[in-house]
Order: structure tokens, then sequence, then C-alpha cells
């Protein structure tokens, strides 16, 4: 069943995210992660949520995404955003 990974981030140093945002990539394809939504405008319909930047990326599995999370493809690029951004993020199992 496929899974999401949601991330809002709050972007506090632009230049070096700008980094972290090239290295996401090939860090996906070994497990199947593709993005949905990346940083596109977010409009508020309902509620107080209003994120910044606004990420959505799909995989197979909630397991396949927390491997990914927890990778050693990841970790670099994972440690760079958390220097530079301030990020909730969660994994949904899709319907």
């Amino acid at each position: 069943m496929a899974a999401y990974i949601i991330v809002q981030v709050n972007v506090n140093d632009p230049e070096r995210y700008e980094n972290y945002k090239k290295m996401v990539p090939p860090s996906l394809e070994p497990y199947g992660g593709r993005f949905l939504v990346r940083g596109g405008k977010v409009e508020n319909l309902e509620g107080s949520w209003d994120p910044v930047r606004l990420v959505v990326i799909e995989f197979d599995s909630v397991e396949r995404a927390k491997a990914w999370w927890g990778s050693s493809e990841y970790a670099e690029a994972k440690a760079l955003r958390q220097a530079t951004a301030d990020t909730e993020m969660i994994v949904a199992q899709g319907a």
C-alpha cells in the first residue's frame, strides 16, 4: 500500500538549503520515492495551517519510506536540512 511522507519546512538558511534540495532526488531513487509536491504554492482553505514550504513524497509502502528516511543515502542531506530548516514530518499510509 502506498505511503506518503508529508513535510512542512521553514527554511532558516536559504543558501545552504539549496544544496539540500539538490541532494535529495538521488537519495530517493533506491527507495522508489517520488515527489508529488515540492515547494509549490500553498493556499489555505480551512483552519490555521499555513505552511511556507510543503513537500509530499510518495513511496510504495511505509516500510520503504522509513527505510529512505533512515538510510545512509539520505543521512548527509538530512543533517543539512536539520541544520538549515525547522521541519515537521510525518509518514502516512495511503488508502
